[in-house]
């Protein structure tokens, strides 16, 4: 309940993000917005994966396009649904919508679906902590460090009999 409630207050601040910037759309008022995200919210948890199944085939004709045209349509959705929250036609609801995705995108990317805040760290090291490794184990992998992307077995007594080293 709280990464939802944590979500939906991202959404809303995505959807005042984009009413500042998109010419086109236009609230009433502040609770508009509010509403206007969490209907956003819905249509993409329960219609839009329907929606997005049975136009599969169109999306994959269209490389990916077809699906910013879906979201446009969900956000011209919200309009007709919500009543106070006005689109002029559909290219700001598709701009809105593109807007909308890339600033929630941004801003979900840090929270994880349990309301708690990711940190994503990318070490050097493969012991997981920053800094150079312990003295002695700076060329010593362990076995869970090496991928062999090729699957060789290599035997050291075989290239010892055939004089290689």
């Amino acid at each position: 309940m709280k990464g939802f409630l944590l979500r939906w207050l991202i959404n809303i601040a995505a959807m005042i993000l984009v009413i500042s910037v998109v010419p086109g759309i236009h609230p009433e008022g502040r609770m508009t917005t509010v509403v206007a995200a969490l209907v956003l919210g819905l249509i993409n948890a329960t219609l839009r994966p329907i929606v997005f199944a049975l136009t599969l085939p169109l999306t994959i004709l269209s490389m990916g396009i077809f699906t910013l045209f879906l979201n446009g349509f969900f956000f011209y959705l919200v309009s007709k649904i919500v009543e106070g929250f006005v689109i002029d036609d559909f290219w700001a609801a598709f701009w809105g919508a593109l807007c909308f995705s890339v600033i929630s995108f941004f801003l979900n990317l840090f929270i994880s679906p349990q309301g708690r805040f990711k940190v994503y760290r990318y070490d050097r090291n493969s012991d997981g902590r920053g800094g150079p490794l312990p003295r002695g184990r700076a060329n010593t992998p362990r076995d869970s460090d090496v991928i062999d992307v090729e699957a060789k077995v290599e035997d050291k007594d075989e290239e010892e009999k055939d004089g290689k080293k």
